[in-house]
């Protein structure tokens, strides 16, 4: 059966799941926990995106994200290609460490904001692996802490996430902490990771709710909302697939693609693959990749090949792109 798109929207909340393979530590040690910490700071700045909550775990980890410009797909490809390949080396392995495909959780904030902020970072306490609450908030891999003001994290804004709790951040740190601990009774939240309807309709009891009413509800697992916010986000979706199925019947590909814009640029087709700070190339490739990814959906791994680039290389390219067509009001149409 095929997979699902994951659905990428600038801007966007995003709880992101991942798991060890076979449930297997990712994390032998705290310079494992450092490291992995450093590449997200570096990964977030990158990216222009933020991350309200986060926790390690021994064999996985969750990660609560805003995305910036950039899509979430490259800042994790970012992340885990380099813990992952730090993993390695150090432990003198080969293949896969975390399950293929991780999960991602498109949210809609003003509804679960301080309900997923919660769910996260009370992990280490639901899962035992630390037994109190003064445990956990001195639980220096979690945000959980932070938010205390029991550790510190450059890269973690805790001021943003404690102003969902209060004006000041003395009474702020106090009604999360209420709020966390009001959280405990409620156990482990299948309702807020399990399957799109289920979640959507908000738990077993919203379904029951529903039937009861004989109401037909949009449901979507890759979603967290309520019905109109799911089918708002599917609807968007659905319209930029349309889109850019739309230019590639006209006849748009990406061999197209860089032809249209090098006779715009006035410069050769062969430039194109060329290393240097021409700005004239510079900006052609960036159009290129914005284009290719914006409106004809084309994805990373492709450009990177076609531009003679790696794949972080044309995230920034697509950056520059999308700069450049709005300074310039550049437009691509079928």
């Amino acid at each position: 059966m095929p997979r699902n798109r994951r659905l990428e929207i600038p801007g966007a909340l995003y709880h992101i799941i991942v798991r060890g393979i076979e449930r297997r530590k990712i994390f032998n040690d705290n310079d494992d926990r450092e490291e992995f910490l450093r590449r997200l700071a570096k990964a977030l700045e990158r990216s222009g995106s933020n991350c309200h909550a986060w926790v390690l775990m021994p064999n996985h980890f969750h990660l609560l994200i805003q995305t910036g410009k950039n899509p979430m797909s490259d800042l994790m490809r970012s992340l885990m290609s380099g813990y992952v390949g730090y993993f390695n080396r150090k432990y003198h392995r080969s293949g896969y460490l975390v399950q293929n495909r991780y999960k991602s959780i498109l949210c809609q904030q003003d509804a679960y904001y301080k309900e997923l902020v919660r769910y996260i970072h009370l992990n280490p306490l639901v899962s035992s692996l630390v037994k109190t609450m003064d445990e956990l908030n001195k639980y220096p891999w979690s945000g959980h802490a932070v938010l205390m003001g029991k550790a510190k994290r450059e890269w973690y804004h805790e001021d943003e996430v404690l102003s969902y709790f209060g004006r000041t951040k003395a009474s702020a740190r106090r009604d999360y902490l209420t709020f966390i601990q009001d959280g405990l009774a409620m156990g482990r939240r299948q309702d807020l990771i399990g399957g799109g309807l289920k979640r959507s309709a908000g738990g077993w009891a919203g379904i029951q709710a529903l039937k009861k009413m004989n109401t037909r509800w949009q449901g979507d697992e890759r979603i967290l909302g309520d019905g109109d916010f799911v089918s708002a986000v599917i609807k968007e979706w659905e319209e930029d697939i349309e889109s850019a199925e739309k230019m590639q019947r006209a006849g748009w590909n990406i061999e197209k693609l860089v032809d249209h814009v090098c006779e715009l640029f006035k410069i050769k087709k062969e430039d194109i693959e060329r290393k240097g700070k021409n700005n004239q190339i510079a900006h052609a490739k960036g159009l290129i990749a914005y284009w290719a990814k914006q409106k004809l959906g084309i994805n990373g791994v492709t450009i990177g090949k076609k531009l003679g680039l790696s794949r972080q290389a044309v995230s920034l390219l697509v950056a520059q792109g999308e700069k450049l067509v709005k300074e310039k009001n550049y437009i691509l149409t079928s």
